[in-house]
């Protein structure tokens, strides 16, 4: 059999949840089926050494409504046996097998953390994907029930994939290279941090409160003052951010909370093996990888009760209502207050993280591929 994946997301220059999750997987796919052929489709050539030499490839460029236009014409006119899309939506023209990964619907939830042009959009493209395919993949049990229940999608056409993880990322113990990213970053000795995109579904505003709370800001509604400790916000500029810096200014943080920008994968063990705790109150999660990046490198995690987050955390992190300001903030101070709890954490997490990998995520969604195609294990 003859699998198309739409690898353009696989291309970002600074990747982040769902082009990670195309990237780690096409690799898997590549590097563990022998049983079919894979054609790689992008609308930009990769950089070297993104996928293994010899992997087929398209590359096929187009200046807008590459999706619909340009793919669509390729599917037209060599399409393979079965297309999936990993981070993506359907072109509109396709094989008549086809998989795409769903994974979230939070902008149904929080439509105030995205644009009107991004909401109308998600809108069209989510409900698009999930009657169009003849499966969906779904990146958590949570994402599964939102697409039953508010798009009326037959649970039957829904399969539970969890992606994995970054198994490269390790805990990092080498004072130089601690005290060199720290440098690099400008960040204090000790310090809480978060990763992933600023936007205003990722609740970093109340984040802020809580560390006000903690910290003993100005503001402060009860006295937990923690002398030194420095909020880091590590990741790119999303939508509606300044509403974040004014609250840093507001509640006179401006020396106590450092945003860095996009932090490079080769930063990342070092910058999350030197927080004190890793804070992830999102108020919406298809799934959360940061989660398990921060386990993986030996960090404590204090992370949010809602959508898929449970379901990543296990028992390995403390879980915290993100409406509550307090109890993010009673959460950080559990963790600074008493080293043996944190330090349960970290084993737990170590222990979780083994539930979740790229190949298993691989292997998984093959079956599913060989499931649509009616015919396991048949070659093109």
């Amino acid at each position: 059999m003859l699998i198309g994946i739409d690898a353009s997301r696989s291309t970002a220059g600074q990747r982040t949840g769902t082009e990670n999750y195309s990237l780690f997987l096409i690799r898997e796919l590549l590097a563990s089926d022998s049983t079919h052929r894979f054609r790689l489709y992008f609308n930009r050539a990769p950089s070297p050494g993104l996928f293994p030499d010899g992997a087929e490839s398209r590359v096929i460029p187009f200046p807008r409504l590459w999706t619909h236009l340009r793919l669509s014409w390729e599917m037209f006119n060599h399409g393979p046996d079965l297309l999936f899309v990993p981070s993506h939506v359907l072109p509109l023209y396709r094989p008549r097998r086809s998989v795409v990964t769903v994974h979230d619907l939070g902008y149904l939830y929080y439509p105030e953390a995205h644009t009107l042009t991004q909401n109308v959009y998600l809108r069209w493209s989510t409900r698009f994907n999930a009657r169009s395919a003849n499966k969906v993949l779904a990146d958590s049990e949570a994402t599964r029930q939102d697409l039953v229940s508010r798009y009326q999608v037959a649970a039957d056409r829904i399969s539970v994939v969890y992606p994995g993880r970054d198994e490269t990322l390790a805990p990092v113990d080498n004072p130089a290279l601690l005290a060199e990213v720290r440098e690099r970053y400008g960040l204090a000795e000790s310090y809480l941090l978060y990763v992933g995109t600023l936007h205003p579904r990722k609740n970093l505003v109340r984040l802020v409160r809580a560390f006000g709370l903690v910290a003993g800001s100005p503001a402060a509604t009860f006295q937990s003052p923690v002398s030194n400790l420095q909020l880091v916000l590590a990741g790119q500029k999303g939508w509606l951010y300044k509403d974040l810096l004014t609250e840093v200014r507001r509640l006179g943080l401006e020396d106590r909370v450092l945003l860095t920008g996009y932090v490079p994968k080769d930063d990342l063990a070092a910058l999350l093996s030197g927080a004190q705790a890793f804070i992830y109150p999102s108020l919406y999660e298809g799934f959360g990888l940061p989660v398990l990046e921060a386990m993986a490198c030996g960090t404590p995690v204090v992370c949010s009760n809602v959508s898929s987050l449970p379901e990543v955390a296990g028992d390995a992190a403390l879980l915290v209502d993100p409406l509550d300001v307090e109890a993010i903030a009673q959460a950080i101070l559990d963790l600074i207050a008493d080293d043996s709890v944190g330090r349960e954490l970290v084993a737990r997490g170590y222990r979780q993280i083994e539930c979740f990998s790229w190949r298993r995520c691989a292997q998984e969604a093959l079956e599913v591929f060989e499931e649509v195609a009616g015919n396991s294990g048949a070659e093109e």
